[in-house]
């Protein structure tokens, strides 16, 4: 979307680096399932979504190439597979020298699969005498731990239990991430060997060589046993009396998942939403969520897994690991007091912690999507989002009327640091590229923002630029509306359009501090329209009376206020006249002074 357009260049140069740039991290996470490297930039002021510069895979199961594939029997990591990773290192030296990344800021992190080798340390010393790198080994506590730390880099807010699904193990622990800080049970976390590729090879082998009626007897005692270890992780795990009553009332634990294993449960979740009804929008699994029933319904995923030819982000050994992954979510959801409520999936898991560990409490708490607009807003991006905020009244004081708590200052300021972007395309398609901006657009790899912040915040954009679609996309928004309540949809109606009415009066996108142009105030108010019988938003545009004003302040907002207005006609709510919206009375007022 929106190609040929000169967009602005980020404050933060992500893509430039000078020599040995002291912000640059280099990080291998030697996983079960697969090799991840890449190469981070944490330079301010884009640290908190944690800016990727380069980022690959190499596919080699470490877990499955220590098992004789006819025995069954562990084995020593094979001199092959040894040589194939040092041979990825010594290429991964290379590209952060390309990339100027100091020596000193890579890190090769191994966890599960290198920790329970035969040959661990022949192996992390063969690769330490090939390379010069050391291999940091976690250990199953800092394992879990560093992995909690990476759910959270992939949230604003976390209260929950976090699980972490790799392909040798499994942790849990509970986590609260509240304006930065972070708050984690004491135990660390309690790491179990029920990895998606062990847990696959261990319920295989309880039925080898049995009837059925047998293996089913020792599958049984399995899933007690397994049972038992969770409620007592749970016990043990002190997890905070708040977050226990909440449960209670809610009607289960959120919980916060990451790790290969419950990633590729998300994307069969995800596949499902995207070829049933009203196709899901947003195929980013970071911030994906699934209620209790779908995340739940294990013999629908296991048929989809066997069946389906194609599944966006599944491997095929991902699907064989599906049944394994189904057993795991089905005792889960036994052993769990109160049960769950929602399963939010994480895209952050090893890599994504070892960088958000390095980060200050105040980054942390920076907004995701404010710090990532940020390197496209204008010189008077703070007045312009002061003025759309102005256009949001005050909760009333009897508590009974306010915007929703998702329309908060963050969101609003990340919408007028983008505000202009899309500006200089044409008609036809500002509105399309817009409504793309957090999916497959210009925020698309933003970290840490939840699928509705994106919905949000694509939606206001596309109302900015008039919100007038061609058929082909107009499905998309609707999906996008969908993520949301009628309520908050309402909200990005509105807001597109004051947006829209702001851009009209500063066209330039700069506002004079000493002398603005207008000024704009919003309250809850009764007693409006023609028969003064109507209930809700009184807007105000004050502007300084001048004659012949070259700028036709007025006439510009009589000519684009219309545009506000109509959102408030009950026509035009969420869902028709008995729908969700709000009446708008809208004033024009001339001042002699604006203070």
């Amino acid at each position: 979307m929106g190609g040929g357009v000169d967009y602005p260049r980020t404050e933060n140069k992500v893509g430039s680096c000078r020599k040995d740039d002291k912000h640059l991290r280099g990080i291998v996470d030697m996983g079960s399932n697969g090799i991840r490297f890449s190469v981070t930039n944490l330079a301010p002021p884009a640290s908190r979504i944690l800016p990727t510069l380069i980022s690959y895979r190499l596919d080699i199961g470490l877990y499955d190439a220590q098992y004789d594939p006819v025995t069954g029997e562990q084995i020593p990591i094979p001199d092959e597979i040894t040589d194939a990773i040092v041979a990825a290192l010594l290429r991964f030296r290379v590209i952060c020298k390309d990339l100027k990344v100091a020596e000193e800021n890579i890190r090769v992190i191994a966890t599960e699969a290198t920790r329970t080798a035969i040959n661990s340390a022949q192996y992390r010393k063969d690769i330490k005498k090939a390379t010069d790198f050391d291999v940091e080994m976690l250990g199953k506590e800092e394992e879990g731990y560093v992995g909690a730390l990476g759910v959270a880099s992939g949230f604003s807010e976390v209260s929950g239990l976090v699980m972490d699904l790799g392909g040798g193990s499994m942790q849990i622990t509970w986590l609260k991430l509240h304006k930065g800080h972070l708050s984690i049970s004491p135990k660390g976390s309690v790491s179990f060997p029920y990895g998606a590729a062990a847990l696959t090879r261990k319920l295989a082998s309880l039925r080898k060589g049995k009837s059925e009626e047998e293996g089913d007897v020792e599958v049984a005692k399995f899933r007690a046993e397994m049972k038992f270890n969770f409620i007592k992780a749970y016990q043990d795990l002190e997890i905070p009396t708040d977050m226990v009553e909440k449960a209670k009332a809610e009607g289960g634990f959120p919980l916060y998942l990451s790790g290969g294993g419950f990633r590729g449960w998300g994307y069969l979740l995800l596949y499902l939403s995207q070829i049933h009804g009203r196709h899901y929008p947003i195929s980013l699994i970071n911030g994906f969520s699934a209620d209790q029933s779908s995340f739940e319904d294990v013999e629908k995923l296991k048929k989809v897994a066997r069946q389906a030819e194609k599944i966006f982000r599944v491997s095929d050994r991902r699907r064989q690991q599906v049944p394994a992954v189904a057993f795991l979510v089905n005792v889960v959801a036994e052993a769990l007091p109160h049960g769950i409520k929602v399963a939010h999936f994480a895209q952050g898991g090893v890599r994504e912690g070892a960088l958000f560990r390095e980060l200050d409490p105040k980054v942390r708490n920076h907004d995701p999507l404010e710090v990532a607009t940020k390197g496209f807003a204008t010189e008077s991006a703070d007045e312009i989002s002061d003025l759309i905020q102005a256009a949001i009244p005050k909760p009333s004081e009897a508590g009974g009327r306010a915007a929703p708590k998702s329309v908060d200052k963050h969101m609003i300021h990340a919408f007028a640091n983008i505000l202009y972007v899309h500006s200089p395309m044409s008609k036809e398609t500002a509105s399309t590229a817009a409504l793309y901006t957090t999916s497959t657009g210009l925020m698309a790899t933003t970290h840490g923002v939840s699928h509705s912040d994106r919905a949000l915040l694509a939606l206001m954009l596309e109302e900015r630029y008039e919100g007038e679609l061609p058929p082909r996309d107009a499905e998309f928004k609707l999906s996008l509306q969908d993520l949301l309540t009628s309520e908050e949809v309402w909200w990005t109606m509105y807001l597109g359009a004051v947006g829209r009415v702001v851009t009209k009066v500063y066209p330039a996108a700069v506002i004079q501090k000493k002398e603005p142009r207008v000024k704009i105030h919003a309250e809850w108010a009764s007693g409006l329209g023609k028969h003064k019988q109507k209930e809700g938003i009184r807007l105000i545009f004050r502007i300084k009376k001048v004659h012949n004003d070259p700028m036709m302040i007025k006439e510009s907002l009589e000519d684009h206020i219309k545009d506000i207005r109509r959102v408030g006609k009950k026509k035009n709510w969420v869902g028709g006249k008995k729908g969700w919206g709000i009446y708008i009375d809208i004033k024009i007022q001339e001042v002699k002074h604006l203070e």
